[in-house]
């Protein structure tokens, strides 16, 4: 194997290491979120979170797609299930009537903070498993150190 066939390989195990790191906190995440009184997956989470995160606003459609990572297609089904809860609602765009912008609910805020504890605790206890783990442990380490700090 030659330096450039290393370096294929350093490269395609980090990426093997990052998807292994995901798929375990995903799954704590889906656990825990999925309760009865919280009932959110976790892209309806990262959705209600990024809609929160406009301190009042909206965004467009193509904004919160990419906001969750879903497709055009899969953030219109997944807007439309949560408005259906009372979630977020759409509005149209004043300037440009094909143009949708999407807000959370009074509904949506009150979910999103009954299921951020939640969800900041099961991220908590899988960052702890994945540290725990020597071949997931230095990538654990490098989401714990992303963390602002205290100013």
């Amino acid at each position: 194997m030659g330096i450039a066939d290393d370096a294929v390989e350093v490269r395609a195990q980090g990426w093997r290491t990052l998807a292994a790191l995901h798929g375990l906190i995903e799954s704590e995440l889906e656990k825990a979120m999925g309760t009865d009184d919280i009932a959110l997956s976790v892209v309806e989470y990262t959705v209600l979170d990024a809609l929160n995160r406009q301190d009042g606003w909206h965004m467009r459609m193509q904004q919160l797609a990419r906001a969750a990572a879903l497709s055009p297609s899969a953030t219109t089904r997944l807007v439309t299930r949560l408005e259906s809860r009372g979630l977020l609602t759409r509005i149209l765009c004043d300037e440009d009537r094909r143009g949708i912008y999407t807000e959370l609910t009074s509904d949506g805020r009150d979910l999103l903070e009954r299921a951020r504890p939640v969800h900041d605790a099961a991220l908590e206890r899988a960052l702890d498993e994945a540290a725990a783990r020597p071949e997931l442990a230095p990538m654990a380490h490098v989401v714990h150190s992303l963390a602002p700090t205290a100013v």
